[in-house]
């Protein structure tokens, strides 16, 4: 049987608002891709594909926007109600930061009960799923259940199961400051002059980054950014020093800090909670110390 102009206008359409994958496409791309095509036309088109269950309309700001429903997504919502169906579309417009119960409740007009009860059946189907998030880790925020959740959500690289990686920050900074110190030990003796030495001195987040990876000191895969992160803490700590260039990059390089950092404050004791409790006398005894005796063996001249 062969097709009539109408069908196929509805797959010029359709091919359209598949090529704008996940993220959906507006009515004026589709107009200026098929500008043949007219306003009543497009409409009859979108109307079409609505009732035949293949388009998903859904609003980011002000902006409406089309997109092709997940077939897979399709058959298992094939038998749910109304309400299920609603709970789902507010959940896949909050996309890969989640929601709230609490908003979709305001969202939804549902009663905590149904809602608890939808929300279990949708996490049971794998349409969608619950994430904790390290700003509230008593909370829930809901997703659709195979997109990956947000750094915001998940605390990115320096936390695993919502807590935060506090040897493994640790001994990246002490790589990234080893990493520019070795480098400025290098230049130090430039025989073109000091200027040159210190320019020399330099590393980009890029060559940081590189250094950290050959090491091979990470399971994960570590971003410019994660490094930047860590160049950011060494020049709080008024170790390192940040360089702007003319074009907008930065580098950082090693310098000599103003003031040194005391051997008590890098030492356990600097952030013992009992340390006020601490004594030879004391059931804190330093010389019974596990963490402190530690240390000791990885800083021999510490001075203590």
């Amino acid at each position: 049987m062969a097709s009539t102009s109408a069908d196929v206008d509805l797959q010029r359409v359709l091919a359209e608002i598949k090529a704008g994958g996940s993220e959906g496409i507006t009515d004026d791309v589709i107009q200026q891709k098929i500008p043949d095509l007219t306003v009543e036309k497009r409409l009859q088109i979108f109307n079409k594909l609505i009732a035949q269950g293949l388009l998903d309309i859904f609003h980011k700001g002000e902006t409406l926007l089309y997109k092709v429903k997940d077939p897979v997504i399709n058959e298992k919502l094939k038998d749910s109600d109304n309400e299920e169906k609603v709970v789902y579309k507010i959940i896949e417009e909050a996309g890969n930061k989640g929601i709230w119960m609490r908003d979709i409740r305001f969202k939804s007009n549902l009663m905590p009960t149904q809602l608890n009860k939808i929300l279990k059946q949708l996490e049971t189907k794998k349409i969608i799923k619950a994430v904790k998030s390290v700003a509230a880790s008593k909370k829930k925020v809901y997703m659709l259940y195979d997109l990956e959740p947000d750094r915001s959500l998940t605390g990115g690289t320096w936390y695993q199961d919502q807590d935060f990686e506090v040897e493994f920050v640790d001994v990246l900074n002490q790589q990234c400051y080893r990493f520019l110190q070795l480098k400025k030990e290098k230049t130090a003796n430039n025989q073109n002059g000091p200027q040159v030495a210190q320019r020399l001195a330099c590393a980009t987040p890029k060559e940081v980054r590189k250094f950290i990876t050959d090491l091979g000191i990470s399971k994960v895969e570590l971003s410019e950014e994660d490094i930047r992160t860590i160049l950011e803490t060494l020049l709080f700590d008024g170790k390192i020093e940040q360089i702007n260039n003319i074009d907008g990059s930065v580098m950082y390089r090693a310098v000599t800090p103003y003031i040194a950092v005391a051997g008590i404050s890098t030492s356990p004791c600097g952030v013992c909670p009992v340390f006020k409790n601490c004594s030879f006398q004391s059931t804190v005894n330093p010389s019974k110390c596990d963490y402190l005796t530690d240390w000791l063996k990885q800083n021999p001249d510490s001075g203590f």
